[in-house]
């Protein structure tokens, strides 16, 4: 019996210490698939493949700059997860992107984990996060020191920058419908230099995500996202799967994540003063509300 209690009393330990474990682990923004030589276009390609055996749908693909693919694709366990919880639907979608930096391919990817947590989402996406393992490796994860689970559902990157709930109103309409109607036409235009990178729609909602590319022209250069990632991508490993910004039509309303948030989510390790900071982009969020604005349909 004294050999009983004291294994007993052993394994009620190791799970206590492991539940602390996973409570107390962090996590990471990104994941690096893989990285090594080869031709760009031919690992875009076979990226695309691999997700696909892998039960993803491809939603949308662009080249926001030289030497850079962003891949987004979606699946059941996301679509129906976001139709779970408030504004779920910026959760809809993983982005994969494939850098060539000097003569090494890296494909990374958004960490489900991390997304679901920031974005309060009702679940961690844990079969996303394997399928993706499966089809595209994973050397590490990256892109901060790391957060923990309990810590992403409270974010802000410091006192008086918002959380996620802080989304910004874009454009009231008179129905979701119309709603739907000018922000396809808005970004059909793309006269913002805002235009459609994918659409998903999510299910027993009237709520549909829209990924965006951004690019303005030199008097609009902090709405534009070479220029913005130019300032805060600096490190050997890329974290260009921040791209592409999303809209978010909910109900008759369109919303964005303020962009204060959805950079800071993506490099909570940015410096706020000094070089590759965010001082280097304070103009940023403003001129990306005003571009999705009226890409949406604000006459104002």
């Amino acid at each position: 019996m004294p050999q009983l209690s004291k294994f007993l009393g052993a394994l009620v330990l190791s799970v206590c210490a492991a539940a602390a474990f996973a409570q107390d682990a962090v996590l990471k923004p990104f994941v690096l698939g893989s990285k090594g030589t080869g031709d760009l276009a031919q690992k875009v390609e076979a990226t695309k493949a691999a997700l696909t055996r892998g039960g993803f749908t491809v939603v949308g693909s662009y080249s926001p700059y030289a030497n850079t693919t962003i891949v987004v694709v979606t699946n059941d366990e996301l679509k129906t997860t976001a139709a779970k919880s408030e504004h779920g639907g910026f959760g809809a979608a993983q982005r994969v992107s494939i850098a060539k930096v000097k003569d090494e391919v890296q494909v990374a990817y958004t960490n489900p984990a991390y997304w679901a947590n920031i974005y309060r989402m009702a679940g961690e996406l844990k079969d996303t996060s394997a399928k993706l393992q499966a089809a595209l490796g994973k050397v590490e994860e990256f892109g901060a020191k790391g957060i923990t689970a309990a810590q992403l559902r409270k974010y802000h990157y410091k006192m008086m920058m918002p959380y996620f709930d802080d989304t910004d109103t874009l454009v009231k309409h008179s129905s979701h419908e119309e709603a739907v109607k000018q922000v396809e036409a808005g970004l059909a235009a793309g006269k913002q230099g805002v235009t459609k990178v994918y659409r998903i729609d999510i299910p027993g909602k009237k709520e549909v995500v829209f990924g965006v590319a951004m690019k303005g022209a030199e008097k609009d250069k902090f709405m534009d996202e070479k220029y913005i990632m130019g300032q805060i991508d600096f490190k050997d490993v890329k974290s260009v799967a921040h791209l592409p910004y999303e809209m978010l039509v909910t109900d008759n309303e369109v919303i964005a994540l303020s962009a204060r948030f959805r950079i800071a989510a993506s490099f909570p390790d940015l410096t706020m003063m000094g070089d590759n900071s965010f001082m280097k982009i304070m103009e940023a969020p403003e001129a990306i509300k005003k571009a999705l604005a009226y890409t949406a349909g604000d006459k104002d």
